[in-house]
């Protein structure tokens, strides 16, 4: 096997994979960069506008009303959403009757199409047709709250019924994280007297640094792909007020075909969301540094 030391035969091994990731993942970013600078429209050729669209962004209310609603939905998943993910993991990590049952039931919406998603919970949240609303003038109160389709609520909504969907993806990353632990740690704790408490805080986070990390990363790269669950839920209305930034980029680009300011959109959204990432990664770094 001396020849896997050869850096030509390295680079051989190595080079499909990079080819193939060259032509799905740089190309078309560097094909939106370029027209990102330009008036393209989808059909002729297109000018070079410069930084036209970029200043176009700047003033546009929508565009930072999409980065807005981005921003609640990204804080309802870290601090809700990963929370709860690894609460529900510790209570059917333990000796809990039909807890194979109940995992399962918990992950099922993971696997499910979010456009499905999002057309089961228009009838759960719908001011009109909704369950929820339902329930409340069933007990009596007479105010109908705009879940979705409203100027307030509907970024809170979507986050919520991303939750739903996602929790059950986060359940089994800590499930899983849990049950690598050594059994050895915890029982020797046990001896020592430590309470269940103090054995979730003092051993068993610590060590899910790493899960906690990952779940991080996968979450936050997450949300800046949700797309589907708006265009079900509210497809981006009313006047734009309930857009994320993809379905805002996907608005300006198919819907008005403005591709030059829907690929400066795009470039944003990759951009936005890289440092996001990176931020992520670099925060998990410094952790594990400091311990």
């Amino acid at each position: 096997m001396n020849w896997l030391s050869s850096r030509r035969h390295f680079a051989l091994m190595v080079a499909p994979a990079l080819i193939i990731y060259s032509v799905y993942m740089i190309y078309p970013i560097l094909y939106s960069l370029y027209y990102s600078f330009t008036n393209f429209d989808g059909v002729s050729a297109g000018g070079f506008a410069g930084l036209a669209n970029y200043r176009q962004m700047a003033q546009d209310d929508a565009f930072w009303t999409s980065m807005r609603n981005t921003g609640i939905i990204l804080g309802i998943a870290l601090f809700l959403l990963i929370p709860l993910g690894f609460l529900l993991a510790v209570l059917l990590s333990g000796k809990v009757r039909g807890s194979g049952v109940l995992r399962a039931l918990v992950f099922a919406p993971a696997i499910i199409a979010p456009i499905l998603i999002g057309l089961i919970w228009i009838f759960i949240l719908d001011p009109e047709i909704g369950l929820v609303n339902a329930f409340l003038l069933a007990i009596g109160v007479p105010a109908h709250p705009q879940w979705i389709g409203g100027p307030t609520l509907s970024p809170y909504s979507i986050g919520l019924v991303y939750l739903w969907q996602q929790i059950g993806f986060v359940l089994t990353i800590f499930y899983a994280g849990l049950r690598m632990l050594p059994r050895d740690v915890m029982e020797a704790s046990s001896l020592d007297g430590a309470s269940r408490w103090q054995q979730l805080r003092h051993i068993q986070i610590p060590m899910l640094r790493e899960t906690f990390g990952i779940v991080t990363a996968l979450v936050v790269t997450g949300v800046f792909k949700v797309f589907e669950l708006v265009y079900a839920l509210t497809g981006g209305g009313p006047v734009h007020l309930s857009e994320v930034m993809v379905s805002y980029m996907y608005h300006i680009t198919f819907t008005t075909q403005q591709y030059g300011y829907g690929m400066a959109l795009a470039v944003v959204v990759f951009v936005v969301g890289a440092l996001a990432s990176a931020a992520t990664f670099l925060g998990n770094r410094r952790k594990g540094d400091v311990r």
